[in-house]
Formats: structure tokens, C-alpha cells, sequence
């Protein structure tokens, strides 16, 4: 089939995927019963931020006032029916609105379909960071600038989405050596992460770039590779109305929003993700998600997990490297300033 045919079947096919998108997110944000709904006090011009969880009470109130520093005005939250009195806490706080779904998450596809409702709903004109309770945004100069003054230099570089590649932390030694504390960071235990280790390869499809390394593919997929856990993010986007997210956060429609990379050679701006995922309630919590089987491919990356911790697993190794700052992470690659100086 001649090149410009495939292209065009090819942009037909995403366009009526993206409306299949979003017709699913309309039904099932149907499912969504509003707990404490402060959408009202939302600003123009506020950075939003959207999440889904369960059982997650412990992490909250550093996750709250991590983003909260950076300039964070108002989250908004889908409980998936957690009963650790985390859904409580949300509700008391005065810049958080919180919804309860008590159907399944596999069938809302992880979460994604009422998280693009929400974002169709409330985040149209907004700047939207959409992350998971786990992870942390960390981007060139975040220490001195905050989050606005990146979405404003993105604005002016008529930049619509920002990249940030998932960075798995851990501990050195046993994870249950070192207990989590509710309001404590998490990278007091979690310091240390792989520098290096992580392949990178291109979807011809949605045009975004995958990856896949780190810790979690060295300790549970080392015989799998290819079914390790995709680290490519794209958590930060200018919402409008129409757009969709395809799968978790690793890639939206419309098919431009993917390209958050240079094609001829040089850099564009980019974060990391640094994911708290290794502290030591991860037994429990994966313990949890197994018997759930809410997850994608069937859990199959949960039973990697159990299988794993039976041994009680040190993540750290001689190329481990302890995480200092930002300047750090851009000199091994890892982020990116591009033409933000």
C-alpha cells in the first residue's frame, strides 16, 4: 500500500479510537459517586493534578505536600473502595476533590476511564499532571522554579505535553528493614536507583518512545524482559477536550502528543518519575493487588512480585547510585533541559 494511504488509514484508525476513548470514559464516569466535590474553587490558570487509588493512606500526606510545594492547586482523586481510612483523610482536605468507585478497575481499564472523564470534565485549559500516589515529579531546576514556571515556558514554546521517565527507587539492604512512616519522604529509605540498564525502543503506531530496564526488570523479569514494566511517562499535558489517554500514562491521542522527543538528534525537556514503589509496605500492597487480579495481563506482573519477595530481595548492586539532585539525573541522561535554561 502506498506511503500516503497508510498514513491516512492509519490517522483514521487513532481518530476512531480516540472517539471509542472517550465515549468509554462517558459511561463509565458514570460510575463515579462524588465524595466531596470542591471542583468549584478551581481556578483559570491552576495546575491540576489527577489520580486514582486504593489503600493508600500512608502516603498521602507526603504525596500532598510534595505537590503541593510545587504548585499544585487543586487534586482530584478516584477512591477504587479503599478501607484504610484514606478516603477520610481526602475528604478533609480543602484543596482535594474525591470520588468513589466501587466497580472494577481492570474493567475501567486500570482507572484510565475515569481519569480521562474527570480530565474531560474538569481539566480542559488546565495544565494536568496525572500520576500515580507513588511517584514524583522531578524536573530540571523543580528545586528553584516552581512547576508554573515550567508549564509557562512550555506555553511559550507552544509545548502541549512533558515527558518524564518512570525511576524506580529502593533501598540498599531489606526492604522491611527500614519502616514507612506515615508523612515521612520516602526517599530518606528510598535513596538509591540504576543509572544505566534501560532500553528504548519506538512505537510505530502512537509514535511515543517505550521503555524498559531498572531495578524491576533486573529482579523479577530477568528471564522475561520483554514483559517488564514500560517506565515511559507523559504526566504533564496542557488539556483540551478531546484528547484521551490510551494506556495508564505511557501514551494519549490525539498521536502529536506522543512526540515528546527530537527526531534530528537534538533534546527536548524531560523529568523523571521517581517511584516510591520499594518501601516496606510493598509485600503487603503487592499481596493485596494479587488477590484482587485487578491489574493488567491479569496481574501477571504482581505474581512476578510474590514470587520475587519470597526471598526477601536486595535491590542494590555495584552500579547502584544514591540520588543527590536534578543535575545529577541530567548528567546521566536521565532528564533533559532542553532550550529551558
Amino acid at each position: 500500500m502506498p506511503r500516503p494511504f497508510r498514513s491516512l488509514r492509519r490517522k483514521l484508525t487513532l481518530r476512531a479510537r480516540r472517539q471509542w476513548l472517550l465515549a468509554r470514559a462517558l459511561r463509565r464516569g458514570r460510575q463515579l459517586r462524588p465524595v466531596r466535590d470542591r471542583t468549584g474553587r478551581i481556578n483559570p490558570g491552576d495546575i491540576l493534578l489527577f489520580a486514582t487509588m486504593r489503600n493508600e493512606a500512608l502516603r498521602l500526606p507526603w504525596f500532598l505536600d510534595y505537590y503541593r510545594a510545587m504548585g499544585i492547586r487543586h487534586f482530584l482523586v478516584v477512591d477504587n473502595g479503599s478501607d484504610d481510612g484514606g478516603r477520610d483523610y481526602l475528604s478533609g482536605q480543602e484543596d482535594v476533590s474525591v470520588w468513589l468507585a466501587h466497580t472494577s478497575y481492570k474493567a475501567a481499564r486500570f482507572g484510565m476511564d475515569w481519569l480521562n472523564w474527570l480530565l474531560h470534565r474538569h481539566g480542559a485549559g488546565h495544565w494536568c499532571l496525572t500520576v500515580d500516589p507513588d511517584e514524583f515529579l522531578v524536573y530540571p531546576h523543580h528545586d528553584t522554579r516552581p512547576l508554573q514556571a515550567l508549564t509557562d515556558w512550555l506555553d511559550a514554546s507552544n509545548i502541549r505535553s512533558f515527558s518524564a521517565m518512570l525511576l524506580d527507587m529502593y533501598p540498599r539492604g531489606s526492604l522491611v528493614a527500614q519502616p514507612y512512616r506515615a508523612g515521612q519522604d520516602p526517599f530518606q529509605i528510598a535513596r538509591w536507583f540504576d543509572p544505566a540498564n534501560y532500553v528504548i525502543r519506538k512505537n510505530g503506531e502512537y509514535g511515543n518512545l517505550w521503555v524498559q530496564g531498572g531495578p524491576r526488570a533486573r529482579a523479577f523479569f530477568a528471564d522475561d524482559p520483554e514483559n517488564a514494566p514500560a517506565l515511559n511517562k507523559i504526566p504533564l499535558v496542557r488539556w483540551r477536550r478531546g484528547m484521551a489517554y490510551v494506556s495508564s500514562t505511557h501514551m494519549l491521542l490525539p498521536r502529536s502528543l506522543n512526540l515528546v522527543y527530537d527526531q534530528d538528534g537534538g533534546e527536548k525537556a524531560s523529568g523523571c518519575l521517581l517511584h516510591a514503589k520499594f518501601l516496606s509496605t510493598f509485600a503487603e500492597k503487592s499481596a493485596e493487588e494479587l488477590t484482587r487480579r485487578q491489574h493488567y495481563a491479569d496481574s501477571q506482573e504482581y505474581l512476578a512480585y510474590h514470587a520475587g519477595l519470597r526471598d526477601d530481595p536486595d535491590f542494590w548492586c555495584e552500579q547502584s547510585c544514591a540520588l543527590r539532585d536534578w543535575r545529577q539525573l541530567e548528567d546521566l541522561g536521565l532528564i533533559s533541559k532542553g532550550n529551558w535554561a
